[in-house]
């Protein structure tokens, strides 16, 4: 456990927050550069202790201690600053939380051309046991050339808007089905009976199920056996994102001996492995008997058409990465409706014309991804030394940029906290203009050569789900806000005080 000397946290609460802009440097900085810096060491964060560090801040009575707390982060920058040290626990790497948009921009910008994003290490450490050295896991777990080779390989597929257009009519038709599924498990004051979050998770989930496996998961059907492959799926899907959770994110000793969550985790993983390979084989056996052209080949056929193994790396990583995310969006899409009846009203309006153009639509979505995003922020291990803030961060830092704070500051976006849509489309002469905000301040897709690869596919989804639902369902919310829990993503957590109206 690293040990370092702070000053009192009621100084480190006085940072001077008028930094000066700085510059990134390379591996290569000369000498004379950094002797003006100051250690990585300094930087501000909680008080450390001798051996345990900071972690008396985040036991039970600690400062810290609330640490699933919607306001933790923004607590961190309001308390130390625009850049601050958590150290990690057992075993895990120190964290450094960067809150300004042009350090974020001049770090991106200035790493190599194969940026390396940490993510899930127990998963990593899953998938690296299956396979041979040298040998791809997937986008999510792989870095360095073994990563570059696999995107370089998936790019032309994953990201080609022919292809993702192939899924318009087919992800509507899920859209129109969980439209009837609604209704159907409405009560008499208009609420949906069960839990709201399984459901948009079954939503999500049959839509990016259509495209990683080729065929529909028939999430809906409410005579699904419990023993069936997509029943099965179903629930890995749903605690898969949690036991990670638990391993990656959280104080843990996995790393080392295999603790019961790790032994949990590593039995999910071959079990959703198990199952995306079942529905990749039933979807070759009947691609078969199916003649298609070129023009008419889906993402499953042209990755089977590189290899195999491709196609299954990439559909496990769009069932892992796919489907929380897109239900946390549409639902935080659906609050902010809900407490904003005359933006709902504008968005139902250009609804009715039926144009392909819906641009209205489309700034619904990226308000939402700005007010309520679903990751905090972006990750990264810098591959160089870098000058941040005045102090000297070496090669191989865990940075997390948190466009979560920066996307909520007036220095970026007028009325931050207010669901305007209309910034995303207005003209540039308007003091709302989206383009006045520092671009790396609000970046929900990430950046560069890491940024989601689903991008397109998820867009897409949203946007279909999101305007039969409108169309059909005048939504209202009632009580208290809507409460978010920050993990691994931010899970929006019920009670679920959503009502859904016939139009």
């Amino acid at each position: 456990m690293i040990t370092s000397k702070f000053r009192p946290v009621i100084c480190l609460a006085t940072v001077n927050k008028n930094f000066v802009r700085t510059v990134a440097v390379n591996k290569t900085v000369q000498t004379e550069n950094t002797q003006s810096l100051r250690s990585w060491k300094e930087v501000p964060g909680p008080s450390s202790l001798p051996l345990i560090g900071q972690l008396h801040h985040f036991l039970p009575g600690g400062d810290l201690s609330n640490i699933a707390s919607t306001d933790f982060i923004e607590l961190l920058y309001n308390k130390f600053g625009p850049l601050v040290r958590l150290q990690g626990f057992f075993g895990a790497s120190d964290i450094y939380f960067l809150y300004d948009a042009e350090s974020t921009a001049q770090i991106l910008r200035s790493e190599d051309n194969m940026p390396v994003r940490p993510g899930f290490p127990s998963l990593d450490y899953y998938r690296r046991s299956k396979v041979k050295e040298n040998e791809p896991t997937g986008l999510i777990t792989d870095h360095g050339e073994l990563w570059k080779q696999f995107r370089s390989t998936v790019n032309p597929v994953m990201l080609q808007p022919k292809t993702i257009k192939l899924y318009s009519g087919q992800l509507d038709e899920v859209a129109q089905d969980m439209i009837k599924r609604m209704r159907s498990i409405r009560g008499e004051d208009n609420m949906l009976k069960g839990n709201f979050d399984m459901e948009m998770n079954l939503w999500a989930l049959e839509s990016i199920g259509l495209v990683a496996l080729g065929c529909r998961l028939n999430c809906f059907d409410p005579n699904l056996p419990e023993d069936s492959p997509a029943k099965k799926l179903i629930q890995l899907v749903h605690d898969m994102f949690k036991v990670a959770n638990e391993l990656d994110f959280k104080p843990s000793m996995w790393r080392y001996y295999p603790t019961k969550t790790f032994k949990k985790a590593m039995k999910m993983y071959e079990d959703q492995a198990t199952v995306a390979r079942y529905f990749v084989d039933k979807s070759i056996e009947e691609l078969k008997v199916k003649g298609k052209t070129e023009d008419q080949k889906g993402i499953l056929e042209k990755l089977l058409e590189i290899n195999k193994e491709v196609a299954l790396i990439m559909a496990s990583d769009m069932l892992f990465a796919g489907v929380d995310t897109a239900a946390n969006t549409i639902t935080a899409t659906f609050y902010l409706l809900a407490k904003n009846q005359e933006k709902q009203d504008k968005l139902r309006e250009e609804l009715k014309s039926d144009s392909e153009k819906r641009p209205y639509l489309r700034a619904c979505i990226k308000e939402s991804l700005r007010l309520m995003p679903v990751v905090a922020g972006n990750f990264r291990m810098t591959t160089k030394e870098h000058n941040v803030l005045g102090y000297l961060l070496p090669k191989g830092t865990h940075v997390s940029f948190v466009h979560q704070t920066m996307a909520i500051q007036d220095k970026h976006f007028p009325k931050p906290k207010e669901f305007l849509p209309e910034r995303w489309i207005v003209s540039k002469d308007d003091p709302l203009y989206h383009g006045n905000a520092h671009p790396f301040a609000n970046m929900p897709f990430g950046f560069g050569v890491r940024s989601c690869i689903g991008r397109r596919i998820a867009e897409l989804e949203i946007e279909t789900f999101l305007a039969r639902a409108i169309q059909n369902f005048k939504v209202e919310w009632f009580g208290p806000p809507i409460q978010v829990t920050p993990s691994s993503l931010n899970y929006i957590t019920g009670p679920f005080n959503f009502v859904f109206k016939d139009v």
